[in-house]
């Protein structure tokens, strides 16, 4: 696979270097927008950066002539496609790191600043019980054992004097016992604590809520995570499924179909596990696309297998895929694109249901947008429930604004989730679905205000 990148003051112009340079068979792997001089990145001038590949073994169109332009460096020696994808992501990443530091710095000076207060609030809290004769500091292990009044009080001063833009990182008080016979997680965490209100915010229903902090609060402490973070990802490992890696057969290819509605990103979805078990992997891995109706849909897969090195096959038939799955009986995963269709749409879902529907062991997993409204995620899981559905796939994590929906589908449904997928680049925007990253994704809100 031979990558470069390009970039001009237009769009228009950095494609048609693309196309002049690799032709008209190259694909476009992510495009741009940026400012280049200008003083610490100010008053810089847009330029369009456009990265694309095209396979080294396919013989390219007859180059075009180019205008030349200023941004164009004509490199001293042919750099690998490892070098170019770096090279078209310093300059974002040195700008990140800029904003980042900046950020890290802001909060470091806030930090220090709270904890100088909650110092001074928690002693003249500690003053008002105890007798001035008595040492004042702060010891979570000398709390009495059941005294659970103390441990939400001192819970409480600790979450309140954290902002929003911390609550992953606060520390969980030190107990060697969880909530009392009679109390719930409401208990130890009222309405009003920074955690709660950010599971309010992120969309979970107040059930759920509440079923999370009674699960949160009997959580042993000792030993255990000791952040507000750790504890949520431990507490959804109890109540969510998370189906892990694919585990692979001795004797037999594991087949798994990607259903799901039309723009959930199945296609892509499809690339970048095929090249999450292929090239990161070492796993031999086939795809077969039944995706014949959308325009382009057949290409769009051929080309990432190409650049991959995985064999494709089309297969138009019930019979035309058995075909194929035996053809590559040998490899240890096969994945299969589907066709999208429209939950309203019955009469297409029980054609693809017949045509998945035969002696070969297909294992179906439903894609599902994380932009997509909780009522609506409903009605779709109600409507494709006809398959006989394995696990879940969440795409599109990085285009919703609020995530409860997820959890919420999840935790009502008893569903398995394997895979969320947060961006289109292939294969980088796919990890296997945690407790932790989920926590992690709930919580992030905060971390990007």
């Amino acid at each position: 696979m031979l990558v470069k990148t390009f970039q001009s003051p237009s769009m228009a112009e950095a494609l048609r270097m693309v196309k002049a340079e690799l032709g008209p068979d190259a694909m476009i792997l992510s495009t741009k927008k940026e400012k280049a001089g200008g003083l610490f990145g100010f008053f810089g001038k847009p330029v369009y950066r456009v990265t694309a590949a095209i396979d080294p073994g396919r013989k390219a169109a007859p180059p075009v002539a180019a205008p030349p332009t200023q941004y164009r460096e004509k490199p001293e020696r042919e750099r690998t496609a490892k070098e170019d994808l770096e090279n078209s992501m310093m300059a974002p990443l040195a700008r990140e790191l800029r904003e980042l530091r900046d950020k890290v710095d802001a909060l470091a000076r806030r930090e220090e600043s709270r904890k100088e207060e909650s110092q001074t609030e928690v002693q003249r809290e500690k003053a008002e019980r105890q007798p001035e004769s008595q040492d004042s500091s702060l010891n979570l292990k000398n709390i009495p054992r059941g005294d659970l009044e103390d441990i939400k009080k001192l819970l409480l001063t600790t979450l309140a004097k954290s902002q929003e833009g911390n609550v992953k990182n606060v520390q969980w008080p030190q107990a060697s016992q969880p909530a009392g016979e009679g109390q719930t997680g409401k208990d130890i965490l009222p309405e009003d604590s920074p955690l709660v209100q950010e599971l309010g915010r992120s969309g979970i229903s107040t059930d759920l809520i509440r079923k999370i902090l009674d699960t949160l609060a009997a959580l042993p402490v000792e030993g255990g995570n000791q952040t507000v973070k750790g504890r949520l990802g431990d507490t959804f490992g109890r109540l969510i499924k998370f189906a892990g890696t694919l585990k692979l057969r001795k004797n037999s290819p594991r087949i798994v179909a990607l259903v799901g509605p039309t723009g959930v990103g199945k296609t892509t979805t499809t690339a970048k596990l095929a090249a999450m078990y292929a090239l990161n992997r070492g796993n031999k891995v086939a795809l077969i696309t039944m995706d014949i109706f959308r325009v382009g849909a057949v290409e769009q897969l051929k080309t990432y297998s190409r650049i991959m090195g995985i064999p494709l096959e089309v297969a138009s038939t019930p019979k035309e895929l058995e075909k194929a799955v035996e053809k590559h009986a040998a490899c240890d995963l096969i994945f299969i694109d589907t066709a999208g269709r429209s939950h309203k749409d019955k009469e297409k879902l029980d054609e693809m249901k017949n045509f998945l529907e035969n002696k070969i062991p297909i294992e179906v997993y439903l894609c599902l947008s994380a932009t997509t409204k909780d009522r609506e995620l409903e009605e779709i899981l109600k409507r494709f429930s006809i398959f006989q559905l394995s696990k879940v796939v969440f795409t599109k994590i990085d285009e919703s604004e609020s995530l409860g929906n997820m959890i919420n589908l999840l935790m009502k449904d008893n569903l398995q989730v394997a895979y969320f997928t947060t961006g289109q680049r292939v294969p980088e925007d796919i990890e296997v679905a945690t407790s932790a990253k989920l926590a992690e994704l709930i919580l992030r809100s905060e971390s990007n205000e």
